[in-house]
């Protein structure tokens, strides 16, 4: 239908766009990271999926590819609509997203408003396979075998870590032959 537009930008929110296209203001609903990521300049590319409802034709904004991969990917479980969707896009990442299925953490996907235990099950079980190509570091943690880097990194966060910080302490001190604990007991002293 509509891949991309490419126009002007008029008007910007939060939560949507109006981009002037040959003419035609398209309004563009869009995620709080999309809008984070755009820039202040008068032209924008936006890659978009159109999603046509009874009532509606309803345009949905990304600035990278993958997020609008993701978007599509989200919408295919059952339970997930386009807004449901999008505020998964506007509280996590594409990466945070695809690595909270790859790990099968349920927490991480419920922390979304309206996405319940069920449904956050459901996305995994619906996307755990697909989702490789999102995160280099999701790669890089399953085809290395890495678990127990994993292990600890899952254990930090849940004693109330950030994440980031806790993965910078691990790459420090991980050489690739420690065990959990260790590599637990090491980042608790530099954290």
């Amino acid at each position: 239908m509509i891949g991309s537009l490419n126009g002007r930008l008029i008007e910007k929110y939060p939560t949507e766009l109006l981009i002037e296209c040959g003419g035609v203001g398209y309004e563009v609903k869009i995620s709080l990271n999309t809008f984070s990521q755009l820039s202040e300049s008068e032209s924008i590319k936006i890659f978009t999926k159109l999603i046509v409802r009874e009532d509606a034709h309803i345009l949905y904004g990304f600035n990278t590819k993958d997020e609008r991969e993701m978007f599509n990917l989200l919408i295919s479980v059952s339970g997930i609509g386009p807004n449901t969707a999008l505020i998964m896009l506007s509280s996590l990442s594409s990466e945070e997203i695809a690595i909270a299925i790859q790990t099968e953490d349920v927490p991480t996907i419920q922390k979304v408003k309206g996405i319940g235990a069920k449904t956050a099950q459901r996305v995994i079980i619906d996307l755990k396979g697909k989702v490789l190509k999102f995160s280099s570091e999701s790669e890089n943690m399953f085809s290395k075998n890495n678990t127990n880097r994993f292990d600890a990194l899952t254990a930090l966060v849940s004693l109330g870590f950030d994440k980031k910080s806790a993965e910078k302490v691990l790459d420090k001190i991980d050489t690739g032959n420690e065990t959990v604990e260790q590599l637990i007991k090491g980042a608790l002293k530099l954290l």
